[in-house]
């Protein structure tokens, strides 16, 4: 067992503050955005009187791939898993009546992050908002999209260029901004497990920090921005000391690997969601359940940040009703468990710090085997990472069917259902509307600025220029999403999965 420290204390096992939750809860988001922008600006404001304490926003396929939603194949897919933003006018009315320098807003967006972040920064100007006080993330993490996800457009070296450029953008334009989410949430929603959800999230993060100090950053210039995305999965004590684990692991490869001076770089910071994963289709309120426990993980793990799954999630979007369900859960955990009164109250039990002991030993040994391998990208061309996450999957889903994994409802303790609670449906005129809404701004807008825009985007991405200034003023002249990822399109060329 390791020597116990101080919460707040290097290499901060035990929660990066020395009062946690005493002085400041976790932020309470729940991850939200369907249809068109005024749908989920309606959604958003209504979370806002229930007691959210930050945005969550969830974009449709075609906005993840850059395609707008007249492109062929963003057909049937527009506004379906997120909210459809394909310009500024969109952004402009998602956000309508909602300071943006009041609260802070989380972007689920990788591709495409760049785009998103320039018109969000856009948005928050209209306000007359110093955009150097705009509080929020955007996760930006490319590299888990080629292991686990599939929303990726340019090849992996090209989109690391994008990510270092905005980090070294925002450093000064918006510098309470966490440039980069990275993400070990849908490494887990692959199958992986918990170690190696924290080995491949650090092995990703290792490879963005190298990537900015090559670029000419100082670690200490951006490493204290730098915030993560875990899963709170279903096996309860693992999580805890994941995440406990995942603290300490991070803390240690910030100072011994990459010498980080500051505090904060060294401390780990991580939004936390509930395992969607985990949720059934059969006996859909069990998901209440599953969710709390799952939650409650999380704040035992220390988390800064978290989102909890509604119910009804693994039929379709949650409805409003489950949506308050679910913020509800975070509030009763918050407020009337006791939990919060001290910091890490499971630490000093023996098996939660024998198990944090050795998940942060087999992640390093995972770690020590990608930099053998020539690092992360050559890890991902030759495809070890997505190998182990697949492979672990197969022994998962083989667990389940034989029995020897048991999920409550589906491979034991059944019960026939004949009423199901109503499932959120999406309008499929939203598509059509959002397509001519879409038609009606490009004719409106000023075609020489547009196109003079995109020639210098293009330009840029020819040389060695950060992009972001580019990106930003051809959103600013009413360059769509699809426009300007078509633009990087000719430059970067596509990826495509060699297997």
């Amino acid at each position: 067992m390791s020597a116990p420290e101080n919460p707040g204390e290097f290499p901060y096992t035990r929660g990066i503050y020395p009062d946690m939750y005493r002085s400041r809860l976790w932020t309470m988001r729940q991850y939200a955005g369907f249809g068109t922008a005024e749908e989920s600006n309606r959604r958003y404001r209504y979370l806002l009187s229930q007691g959210t304490t930050g945005l969550s926003v969830a974009f449709d396929l075609p906005t993840q791939m850059g395609l707008d939603p007249d492109h062929p194949l963003a057909a049937g897919e527009v506004g379906r898993v997120g909210v459809s933003v394909a310009s500024l006018s969109d952004m402009r009315k998602l956000f309508e009546g909602i300071r943006l320098d009041e609260v802070s807003t989380s972007m689920t967006i990788n591709s495409t992050a760049a785009i998103l972040l320039a018109l969000y920064v856009l948005v928050g100007r209209e306000q007359g908002i110093d955009t150097r006080k705009l509080n929020g993330t955007i996760q930006n993490d490319i590299l888990k999209e080629y292991i686990a996800r599939g929303t990726y457009i340019y090849p992996p070296r090209q989109a690391i260029r994008i990510i270092t450029d905005l980090f070294a953008w925002a450093r000064t334009e918006v510098p309470e901004w966490n440039p980069i989410s990275i993400s070990g949430y849908h490494i887990r929603e692959a199958g992986s497990t918990a170690v190696q959800e924290i080995a491949f999230t650090f092995a990703n993060a290792i490879a963005y920090i190298e990537a900015a100090i090559i670029a000419g950053m100082d670690v200490d210039s951006f490493a204290p921005r730098l915030s993560f995305f875990f899963n709170a999965h279903s096996d309860f004590l693992t999580e805890i000391a994941k995440f406990r684990a995942a603290r300490r692991l991070y803390a240690r490869l910030m100072r011994d690997r990459f010498h980080a001076k500051n505090d904060r770089s060294c401390m780990l910071r991580f939004h936390t969601q509930t395992a969607g994963s985990s949720l059934t289709a059969q006996q859909a309120d069990v998901n209440i359940v599953r969710t709390t426990l799952e939650a409650l993980s999380a704040v035992l793990g220390g988390t800064q940040s978290l989102h909890t799954n509604a119910r009804d999630e693994a039929l379709g979007l949650p409805t409003e009703d489950s949506a308050q369900l679910a913020l509800r859960t975070q509030q009763i955990i918050a407020y009337e468990t006791g939990i919060t009164n001290v910091p890490d109250p499971v630490g000093g039990s023996y098996y939660i710090e024998e198990l944090t002991d050795r998940i942060e030993a087999e992640a390093m040994d995972y770690i020590r085997r990608i930099d053998e391998m020539g690092g992360t990208l050559r890890a991902i061309e030759a495809g070890f990472i997505q190998s182990e996450i697949q492979n672990s999957a197969f022994e998962i889903q083989k667990e389940i069917e034989k029995g020897q994994r048991i999920i409550v409802g589906v491979n034991r303790f059944h019960m026939e259902e004949k009423d199901r609670a109503p499932v959120f449906r999406i309008d499929p005129a939203n598509e059509q509307a959002q397509v001519e809404s879409l038609r009606k701004m490009r004719a409106c807008r000023d075609a020489a600025k547009w196109r003079q825009s995109l020639a210098e985007l293009e330009a840029a991405a020819r040389s060695t220029e950060n992009l972001m200034p580019r990106i930003l003023a051809a959103a600013e002249a009413y360059a769509t999403v699809g426009e300007i990822s078509d633009t990087l399109r000719r430059v970067f060329g596509e990826y495509r999965d060699p297997a």
